[in-house]
């Protein structure tokens, strides 16, 4: 088991990660950050994901998808971010990762964050 702080370590040490916060998405407020810097201010970026994350899940329900959503992938020209909902005992959080296109590989990003979704105990 790792808690918030060795969770966003690990999620740091993933390849081309840029930043990485784990978020409350009832609140919209991070539980931790990790990484970021002056382009990428974390809980900015945590807040408004937040409303991603609560418009699809507002979708969902109106289609009455009876789903869950794993991850999220926002792919921009040098950044891929990724949006993993945590499991449904912590149903109201999903770590953030913000990764450098270039040096990222996104099939292993999403298995590191699955395995660390798996050990954290918030």
């Amino acid at each position: 088991m790792m808690n918030i702080d060795t969770a966003l370590k690990e999620a740091m040490s993933i390849a081309g990660a840029v930043g990485v916060a784990l978020v409350d998405y009832e609140s919209g407020m991070s539980l931790g950050t990790s990484g970021g810097g002056e382009w990428l201010d974390l809980d900015v970026a945590a807040a408004g994901n937040t409303e991603v994350v609560r418009s699809k899940l507002r979708v969902m329900s109106s289609l009455s998808l009876n789903d869950t959503i794993e991850d999220m992938l926002i792919t921009l020209h040098r950044q891929y971010h990724l949006i993993r909902l945590l499991n449904s005992s912590r149903n109201s959080l999903f770590l953030y990762l913000v990764l450098d296109r270039e040096r990222a590989n996104l099939a292993l990003a999403r298995h590191y964050l699955k395995r660390i979704e798996t050990d954290l105990q918030v």
